[in-house]
């Protein structure tokens, strides 16, 4: 469950209030479902980031308070907005010192009455799509570098708290504090704007936003430390997927970006034994994995390939599509995968897809090619990654090359800081000159 918390200074009462009032339950199912809808509303409406995100936990706190008593209202979302406006609308008057202050607030009351009405609650409009699209491509400006863009998606359209995702990305929570609050001001100072890009521009500024969600997915699927998954970060990454796949239905990479998400993460539950321990593609209990995420992935897959414009991602879900379709590991369709792997590798010419290809490759033509393939990429700057030693290892073990294996599974072990991996790393070394007919690489995930 994604957890959902107020700035420091209201925490202790939200989670008492939690604790002793069950429909606190349903505020916070409402809070990861809306918040970020609500603040992608509220900064068109106050063009502020900061005020737009205390209004919107203001009327969090106070729906905590109100609706186990008055119950949710039909549209909590509209709720949530309608209470954050009229409370940034006091606060203003409030803090009104000058005669321009008192006209910004008459000027913003007047706009919500007109949009409203004084006491009504707002309509779905209120809450439109396009808010959440311009916020989307506002947090991953090209302004802004990309761990900044990362953190602001997180804690924007994520609601998570800055320690949360200080936590996830291994970083001091006063260092992602900082990271949040200087993307923060980059985005006011340089007057970065709120709004959709325009068709022209589109390409180009989608590929980062694309990237970040699958980075924030890529970390929970495979964490830098600690255990093997972070799900609930999974889970965001698709949950941010599905909103941009909803609001650009036209535009396949966004598709194949959820399509690739919903695959891999269908797999999830296999990955890992009772005790937390990695299982390889080729180990996996199929019979664990999410039917229903698989079909639903391989269904978008299937319309991604009618719409005839393959791209880096789309190709990628097709990848995994063949494999979520195989009964077995050794009944895959490897020649299908080394196809697309061919295809990926025109479109995205990078030193991972070319190993990822040497992969399969290894399964069509056997270890001694794959091996010819890795080691083509000694110069191309994976000697930091750890997978690309763990391949080699993997292809040696099944040359018979025990001695060469058990130095690159050392050094794959090195470069990895994952505990989970580590272990995985060191039982393959291990277990070297001992029958392994299933053996296979471990970045088959």
């Amino acid at each position: 469950m994604m957890p959902w918390k107020l700035p420091r200074t209201r925490s202790e009462h939200i989670i008492s209030a939690a604790a002793v009032n069950p429909g606190a339950v349903t505020v916070e199912a409402v809070f990861r479902r809306e918040y970020g809808r609500c603040v992608a509303t509220l900064i068109r409406f106050l063009g502020d980031i900061d005020a737009a995100e205390e209004a919107v936990q203001e009327a969090f706190t106070a729906a905590v308070a109100r609706w186990p008593s008055d119950g949710q209202p039909p549209n909590p979302g509209a709720w949530i907005v309608t209470t954050a406006r009229n409370r940034a609308i006091d606060r203003l008057r409030r803090e009104s010192i000058r005669d321009e202050r008192h006209a910004q607030a008459h000027l913003l009351y007047g706009a919500a009455a007109r949009a409203a009405g004084d006491s009504a609650v707002a309509p779905e409009e209120e809450t439109v799509p396009d808010d959440r699209l311009r916020l989307i491509f506002t947090c991953c400006h090209p302004a802004l570098n990309q761990p900044a863009q990362i953190a602001l998606t997180l804690r924007l359209l994520g609601g998570l708290e800055t320690p949360e995702i200080a936590r996830a990305f291994l970083v001091p929570e006063a260092t992602m504090a900082q990271r949040i609050v200087r993307a923060k001001r980059k985005i006011r100072n340089t007057r970065v704007p709120y709004r959709v890009p325009a068709e022209a521009e589109l390409p180009a500024r989608l590929k980062p936003v694309l990237a970040v969600v699958y980075l924030i997915f890529n970390e929970g699927y495979a964490a830098t430390a600690d255990s093997l998954m972070r799900l609930d970060l999974c889970a965001e990454a698709i949950r941010l997927a599905r909103v941009l796949a909803e609001l650009m239905p036209d535009e396949p990479e966004a598709q194949g970006l959820l399509a690739l998400l919903l695959l891999l993460h269908a797999r999830s539950a296999a990955r890992v034994t009772a005790d937390g321990s990695l299982v390889r593609l080729a180990d996996q209990n199929r019979r664990l994995w999410d039917r229903s995420l698989v079909a639903e992935g391989q269904a978008i897959v299937r319309a991604c390939v009618q719409r005839g414009r393959p791209g880096p991602y789309q190709i990628q879900a097709a990848i995994n599509a063949v494999h979520c379709v195989a009964p077995s590991f050794d009944s895959t369709d490897w020649h299908a995968i080394l196809t697309l792997y061919d295809q990926l590798h025109a479109l995205t010419p990078t030193p991972v897809v070319a190993l990822n290809r040497a992969v399969a490759l290894a399964e069509v033509r056997g270890p001694a090619a794959g091996l010819v393939a890795v080691d083509d990429l000694h110069s191309s700057g994976l000697d930091s990654y750890y997978l690309f030693h763990a391949t080699r290892a993997d292809l040696l073990r099944r040359l018979g090359r025990s001695t060469e294996a058990a130095a690159a599974y050392a050094t794959a072990r090195a470069l990895t800081a994952n505990p989970v991996e580590q272990a995985f790393l060191d039982t393959q070394r291990a277990s070297l000159g001992r029958p392994n007919p299933a053996g296979r690489v471990p970045g088959q995930r």
